[in-house]
């Protein structure tokens, strides 16, 4: 059956990001060290309670400055720990492409509210998506079948007509578990071959 419907992943596929940078920027506007802003965003998995739809971004907020012991402006907070992205040059040609062939894109990502305005904000590259699935909205992150059941809810394909794209080969197992075309990201070019190699008319 043809490609009607593309997954792609957001971080380190749309856009490079790192989650070092945003404790670093953290620990600035909290005037605090890293190690601490690390423990409580990474190890204590407060970014990823927010990415999940767990907590609010104000509830986020107030976590920093209690666990933190410190005072930061909410708008300076949300730059500090979105300001991580730079955008992934070599997609957006796929995208148009894409585009042009009238294949739907659907966004699938485990991001925070916080990231995804960031994001829409700096870069043009969600203009291009015809949906979005995030972790925040469906509640669960990546590999959870809840948030691949929610992507396919907004495919508007069968599972066997998507392609899906992420960096992280447990998603990509999870994905094809659904009887999704699903891939490990690497590089454009191999995402472009892999599209081919499925029927997808793009080109080299």
């Amino acid at each position: 059956m043809p490609i009607r419907t593309c997954f792609f992943d957001m971080g380190n596929v749309l856009v490079r990001f790192s989650h070092e940078k945003m404790c670093e920027n953290v620990a600035a506007v909290c005037r605090t060290d890293l190690a601490s802003v690390t423990q409580l965003l990474i190890s204590n998995e407060l970014q990823f309670q927010l990415e999940c739809g767990k907590i609010t971004e104000e509830e986020f907020h107030a976590a920093v400055e209690r666990e933190l012991e410190c005072s930061v402006d909410p708008s300076e907070l949300k730059v500090a720990v979105s300001d991580i992205f730079e955008l992934n040059e070599s997609i957006v040609p796929l995208l148009e492409e894409l585009r042009a062939l009238s294949v739907r894109l659907v966004l699938l990502s485990n991001t925070s509210v916080t990231h995804l305005n960031f994001i829409r904000e700096r870069f043009e590259v969600l203009e291009y998506f015809d949906d979005l699935t995030t972790s925040f909205a469906a509640g669960a992150l990546k590999p959870d079948s809840a948030i691949y059941e929610h992507a396919l809810g907004r495919a508007d394909a069968a599972p066997s007509e998507c392609f899906f794209t992420d960096d992280i080969e447990a998603y990509v197992v999870a994905a094809r578990a659904f009887g999704i075309h699903a891939e490990v990201y690497t590089e454009t070019s191999l995402t472009r071959r892999q599209l081919r190699s499925l029927g997808v008319k793009i080109s080299e």
